[in-house]
């Protein structure tokens, strides 16, 4: 018996195992539940023929049959919510087969090399990620083949069809086809394991029993509806806990034996493709937290962050002097290519990203727009740093600090209108013996939360967005519709900031502006870093450290020697958004 072979066929064993072991955990549940109805019938039959006299015994054998129906009338609620509840499934972007044939065709040829039922569909997820997951509810049940490796000839048994592939949509950007290929293998091999009809059946019957567990979570409306929720929540939770090792071990199983029946497809290719899963997945978090982010806040989401993958990573590439087969690959044929339009697919994944990480509507409108990457200097760094730069002096006029002369302009007098925005004023209080920078922290959290509230765009409230590219007609429900009252975000990027990071970040956009009025310098974009300030053509990444000296210590010289040599006039009024 060959390694990849015994790897393969331990792996069904323990598939195989586990789901018997969840089979019979439904079948002891379903005995439990008619056995005082077996005991009735038995009483009721003996009372019938004469074995049993009037009495004791017959008013047991009527209190039994009561027991017995009301113990089946339970069972059968139990088993119905079971079944009509409708199991989550992952938000992802569709794709047909129209819109993206090449790419089919590659899973397809990969599922008849591995020789197993090809997935059923094929989406896309903003996460470097890919898996099969079962989208049929109520489960379809065509007939079984001979599943080589894990059940010998089944013919008469019905099996669910096979599951959607879901694929992490950074991939198909980064990585190259053949590289893709060879990441899919081992999860298309899993279609195998999902068709075997045991296996599908128990995995039905966690579905189901997860599900029912969400739905009692949902808060009830009235008491009468609440008493039957809570119910069937207790029963299915009760039971998910005697499922859980067995199915842990049924996914293991379901693991090994993909892992091991696409062991001699593209072996020495799939190590280097996991070495760029790895990277795919550094750029993805980068994009994520140092450019999506800032722009989300803002009511702005960038329509290309699969594109703006390949150039963070190729950034990487370029400033850690990585191997030169790290940009020679590049060269090849990018796995998007196997899709027909892959700008609208990278536009759909990033507006889901958007939803997912951040909140926000399924359609752009007032507050919520798409923003090119070509535009994102302009629309989101510049104007992130004069929005915290007036929020910074909003705060500082509500504690009435006093401004700094400007050029040009007279010293205001305390009747005047509010204080001119300088880099000066701020600079001057921070460094005043005895600050209280802390309050004024406490103030800028205060109104961001504020201002936050007013200008995030409302989560969800049913209804359809616009669906993506090449998906089927009526494919227009929100993806996120399944999830019910779960609010978004579902994934949060970032904690919360520290009042210290709050005030350093606002200080930080004010040195920007003044820097960007007086001095010339101008807004960028970092594809590692997120917002970058530009002087003479280059990017400045050492403003953190003299803004933190001034922020936590008081300090101002270091900050005042880093605008000197900028040029940046810190006494001349600053532009606000």
């Amino acid at each position: 018996m060959s390694g990849t072979g015994s790897v393969e066929e331990l792996g069904a064993h323990a598939a195989r195992s586990g789901a018997v072991a969840l089979l019979r955990i439904r079948s002891r549940a379903t005995a439990l539940a008619i056995l005082p109805a077996g005991a009735a019938v038995v009483l009721l039959v003996a009372v019938a023929q004469g074995r049993i006299g009037p009495g004791v015994w017959s008013t047991v054998s009527w209190a039994v049959t009561g027991c017995a129906v009301v113990i089946l009338l339970l069972a059968a609620a139990v088993a119905a919510a079971v079944a009509r509840a409708r199991p989550a499934v992952s938000p992802t972007v569709p794709l047909t087969e129209t819109s993206a044939p090449d790419l089919y065709r590659l899973v397809h040829d990969l599922a008849d090399r591995l020789d197993v039922p090809a997935p059923s569909a094929i989406a896309l997820t903003p996460d470097c990620d890919s898996w099969l997951e079962d989208r049929t509810h109520p489960a379809a049940q065509p007939r079984a083949k001979d599943l080589k490796g894990l059940t010998g000839p089944r013919r008469g048994r019905r099996v669910q069809a096979a599951p959607v592939l879901v694929i992490g949509s950074p991939f198909l950007w980064w990585m190259r086809v053949a590289e893709l290929r060879a990441v899919l293998a081992p999860v298309v091999a899993g279609t195998g394991p999902a068709a075997h009809p045991d296996i599908a059946a128990a995995r039905r019957f966690v579905r189901g029993l997860d599900a029912a567990v969400a739905d009692a979570a949902v808060p009830a409306k009235g008491f009468v509806r609440g008493i039957p929720t809570a119910f069937v929540g207790w029963i299915a939770r009760a039971l998910l806990r005697g499922c859980r090792g067995h199915a842990a071990e049924m996914e293991r199983g379901v693991a090994a034996a993909a892992s091991g029946r696409a062991q001699d497809v593209d072996y020495g290719l799939r190590i280097a493709a996991q070495e760029q899963v790895g990277l795919a997945y550094a750029g993805w978090d980068r994009l994520l937290t140092r450019v999506a982010l800032p722009a989300w806040r803002m009511g702005r989401w960038p329509s290309r962050l699969d594109a703006g993958v390949v150039s963070a990573l190729t950034e990487l590439s370029r400033r850690d002097r990585l191997a030169e087969g790290f940009t020679s690959r590049l060269g090849e044929r990018p796995a998007c290519d196997l899709i027909e339009e892959p700008g609208a697919a990278d536009e759909a994944a990033s507006l889901l990203a958007a939803r997912l990480f951040h909140g926000g509507p399924a359609e752009t409108g007032p507050g919520w727009s798409p923003v090119d990457w070509q535009q994102y200097p302009e629309e989101v760094v510049d104007r992130k740093w004069r929005t915290e730069a007036a929020r910074l002096h909003r705060v500082l006029d509500a504690m009435g600090v006093a401004t700094s002369v400007s050029v040009g302009m007279p010293e205001p007098s305390a009747a005047d209108g509010p204080a001119v925005p300088t880099l000066a004023r701020v600079i001057d209080h921070l460094a005043t013996p005895g600050a209280d920078s802390e309050t004024l922290a406490a103030g800028i959290g205060a109104a961001l939360a504020h201002d936050e509230e007013k200008a995030t765009p409302r989560p969800r409230t049913g209804g359809s967005g616009a669906p993506a590219s090449g998906a089927p007609a009526g494919a227009g429900t929100d993806p996120l519709d399944l999830w019910g009252p779960v609010p978004l975000p579902l994934f949060p990027l970032q904690p919360p900031r520290t009042g210290t990071e709050l005030l350093a970040d606002h200080v930080v956009a004010m040195v920007c502006c003044a820097a960007v009025d007086t001095a010339g310098a101008a807004p960028g974009l970092d594809w590692l870093d997120g917002p970058a300030l530009l002087v003479d053509g280059g990017r400045r990444s050492d403003l953190g450290a003299p803004v933190l000296s001034l922020v936590e210590d008081g300090d101002a010289e270091p900050l005042r020697s880093w605008l000197t040599e900028v040029g940046v006039r810190t006494d001349k009024p600053v532009r606000l958004g």
